[in-house]
């Protein structure tokens, strides 16, 4: 009953902020580098903030220094979703949330300095991959709702970490957005404040885990996204892009978009294979050597990724046959 209440609050509050959204003209317009070709609302994705805001005014105590911190996070993100801010401001406010979850976690008391320093690396990275993945309907809502799904079982039949709601707060704000964005034309994209949001929320609870369990075998809980973020950010440097500009490199853009596969194809695709990934790493953590379950994991994905490159060879050869000389 508890989560069928939330379930229906989250919803309404939902539909409020389409109301203000559309009076304050809060849209996504399409340009020569989106994967939409029409005019949505932009940042449906606030509905996570709404969900830690309920979790926050039920366990203040517990749940302060995550909150203050996924709040400035949102506030950037939405400030950056209406007028477009600098790099250096954005890199800033993560940075400074980050630190407020690494004390609430006691990292700095429990890793040598090198360790927050790759911490800090990896976990503003994972920040941003996130944003750069949210580009299609429903890849983000289906591929939180996996990940959340994945921390949940867990937390529940292998190591209790975190209270449960707080992971179900998560998946329930999943399961609203996805009601809006999961659709052939999506009522409303995520935006920065959404993608962010719960990029970190997941981020809090991996480290958490990772923490608990002294392993760093639950970063493949984010596997899928991670290959497809690092292997594109190499792909641009090599070809001397500017990381930072929008593009349409990722797989997932060159399936959706020069391939023709459906968007809800395509993230229903991403999310099952990393609820495939994260069977295998719950099923052999503890049985089989973390370097071993790494390779196994991250080498199938590489080839996965490699299929971008035939396409990208398939697409351009088909051009040029159906251009006239």
């Amino acid at each position: 009953m508890q989560y069928l209440i939330l379930l229906i609050v989250l919803m309404i509050i939902m539909l409020l902020y389409f109301k203000v959204a559309d009076y304050f003209n809060i849209i996504d317009k399409p340009n020569n580098r989106s994967s939409h070709t029409e005019i949505t609302l932009r940042g449906g994705g606030i509905i996570f903030w709404f969900a830690a805001l309920l979790y926050f005014a039920q366990n203040i105590q517990i749940n302060y220094l995550f909150f203050t911190g996924i709040t400035l996070v949102s506030l950037i993100s939405f400030w950056d979703d209406i007028q477009s801010l600098s790099n250096k401001m954005r890199i800033s406010i993560h940075f400074l949330s980050i630190s407020l979850i690494f004390f609430d976690l006691g990292l700095f008391n429990s890793i040598p300095i090198w360790g927050v320093i790759i911490a800090y690396v990896l976990a503003i990275g994972l920040i941003n991959a996130y944003n750069f993945m949210d580009g299609i309907n429903g890849i983000t809502g289906l591929y939180t709702f996996t990940v959340m799904s994945s921390l949940l079982y867990v937390n529940t039949k292998i190591q209790l970490f975190t209270d449960g709601s707080f992971i179900k707060y998560a998946m329930v704000a999943s399961l609203v957005f996805l009601f809006f964005n999961y659709r052939k034309k999506a009522k409303c994209f995520a935006g920065d404040v959404g993608s962010i949001a719960i990029a970190f929320w997941v981020i809090y609870l991996i480290l958490k885990l990772i923490l608990v369990t002294d392993s760093l075998i639950w970063l493949l809980f984010l596997a899928v996204y991670g290959v497809d973020a690092v292997c594109t950010i190499l792909h641009r440097l090599y070809l001397k892009q500017n990381i930072f500009e929008a593009h349409r490199l990722h797989l997932y853009q060159i399936l959706s978009n020069e391939y023709g596969l459906q968007h809800r194809v395509v993230s229903l695709y991403y999310a099952l294979i990393q609820a495939v990934v994260s069977f295998f790493v719950i099923a052999f953590y503890q049985k089989v050597q973390i370097v071993i379950v790494f390779i196994s994991v991250i080498i199938p994905l590489l080839f996965i990724y490699s299929l971008k490159f035939y396409l990208l060879t398939k697409i351009k050869n088909k051009t040029c046959q159906i251009t006239p000389e």
